[in-house]
């Protein structure tokens, strides 16, 4: 056993000891350290993606009973605008009305026809086959033919509602009136965003995306960097993907990757001009751009530019760390939204697509700081399953990294059906947060 191997994570530079030789020095929340030590799923059963019973016990235990990210505050900013957030079976309107967001199953509670088709804005919700009414707050406004509906108690029909709450920005839902509060389930994660305000983000794109693999196997692919040496080799000499730093808390888990930096995996040692390009993605065919001066790093040379960039947003004040700007430091929030930490832009979210178990429903957010007055939330771009991440320019150069991403998971989903083996094996330390994952999943689908 080598010396890495007996301390549990990679022979290059650990993640902390590059925070330490940053000009600008990190915050407190990146310096904290919670190695997974007390789950000990170290594989999982095949089935768990490829079978649709498997599917319909999330669906049972799972779905209708977590927290989960419905939309963001500013997508339904105006008394009366609502929007419908589907997982599943399940359809639920979330809604603004004058006394907060509120959140009701899709569902008329006389021949059970789904109310409303799409997002939009109402007065009142009408359904659209006989014309029973509901107020926006979800109780009821009117019984066509009352007359004829003696065993109706008005004053008992409202629609069924949805626990709702709100945290940085963000709105989540619980179909489960007993469930414990958002706040309990997001244990110290709101304490970790304090310095990065999501909620004074807004939505500067919206990208999603039909996925041909289980929603599970999708989201995985995003939760760790074990996978850049194959998938995505063009960034190797900027990106330390063995380096990362994989932490879990609670309900949710991060991995800190940080950029500007060499992959252990390199046989030589990239310049610092080439460490540059490798991690602004610049092609091979485009002019020459910014020279890294001697005597600078390009991590520095970076985050400098990055930071003056973002204080003309935030303020000329603001003490902004190289690693905020520079690392990817991607959370996960059992069981499917992906907040990133930092002044990186992305958010994902993950969920099945059509009630599907081997298709799932990929969205990625940009959520960027902005000056002055909110500026109006894009709408969401949807891309089919046949579509190319390329559809989509408001994703710039990512929407090609997407590419390389997404191009493995249908593989992944036919070979794991065609699997002649029961359980899909995992890293000890670099599938940390994949572990976390299971463990928690087996915990909810457990009941």
């Amino acid at each position: 056993m080598t010396q890495a191997e007996a301390n549990n994570r990679s022979a290059g530079i650990s993640y902390q000891q590059l925070l330490a030789e940053d000009v600008v020095p990190p915050p407190a929340v990146l310096k904290l350290e919670s190695p997974l030590t007390d789950v000990l799923i170290q594989s999982v059963p095949v089935s768990r993606y490829t079978t649709p019973e498997f599917h319909d016990l999330e669906m049972q235990r799972l779905w209708p009973k977590v927290w989960q990210m419905a939309c963001r505050e500013e997508e339904i900013p105006a008394v009366g605008d609502y929007l419908l957030y589907e997982i599943g079976q399940f359809s639920i309107i979330v809604v603004r009305t004058a006394s907060g967001i509120k959140a009701h199953h899709n569902v008329c509670r006389h021949r059970g026809r789904r109310l409303c088709d799409f997002d939009g804005h109402a007065a009142s919700f009408i359904c659209p086959f006989h014309g029973f009414s509901w107020n926006i707050d979800g109780s009821l406004r009117g019984v066509t033919s009352s007359w004829d509906f003696p065993q109706i108690d008005h004053d008992d029909f409202d629609l069924n509602s949805v626990c709702c709450d709100t945290w940085g920005g963000w709105v989540f839902i619980n179909m489960d009136a007993k469930a414990e509060p958002l706040a309990a389930f997001l244990g110290e994660l709101p304490e970790h965003f304090a310095i990065w305000t999501p909620e004074q983000r807004y939505i500067e794109a919206h990208v999603g995306k039909v996925i041909g693999c289980n929603w599970k196997a999708c989201q995985e692919a995003f939760m760790e960097a074990f996978h850049v040496i194959t998938t995505h080799p063009q960034i190797l000499a900027g990106i330390g993907d063995e380096n990362s730093q994989y932490d879990a808390w609670g309900n949710f888990s991060r991995a800190i990757t940080p950029n500007a930096t060499p992959s252990p995996h390199l046989r030589w040692k990239p310049s610092e001009q080439e460490l540059f390009d490798s991690v602004t993605m610049r092609e091979l065919d485009q002019d020459p751009g910014p020279r890294v001066p001697d005597g600078m790093t390009a991590r520095a040379m970076m985050a400098a530019g990055a930071r003056a960039g973002l204080q003309r947003v935030v303020g000329e004040d603001a003490v902004i760390s190289d690693a905020e700007v520079a690392d990817s430091i991607y959370y996960t929030l059992f069981p499917n939204f992906h907040p990133w930490g930092g002044f990186n832009r992305i958010n994902y979210r993950f969920r099945p697509f059509d009630n599907r178990h081997d298709k799932c429903l990929m969205e990625c957010y940009y959520l960027s700081p902005f000056a002055g007055e909110r500026p109006p939330p894009a709408k969401m771009h949807f891309l089919a399953e046949d579509e190319p991440w390329t559809n989509a320019p408001e994703l710039g150069l990512l929407a090609k990294v997407f590419t390389q991403d997404t191009f493995n998971l249908p593989k992944v989903q036919a070979g794991l059906a065609a699997a002649q083996f029961d359980e899909v094996v995992l890293a000890n330390y670099q599938e940390t947060k994949i572990r976390h994952f299971h463990h928690l999943l087996s915990k909810w689908l457990a009941g």
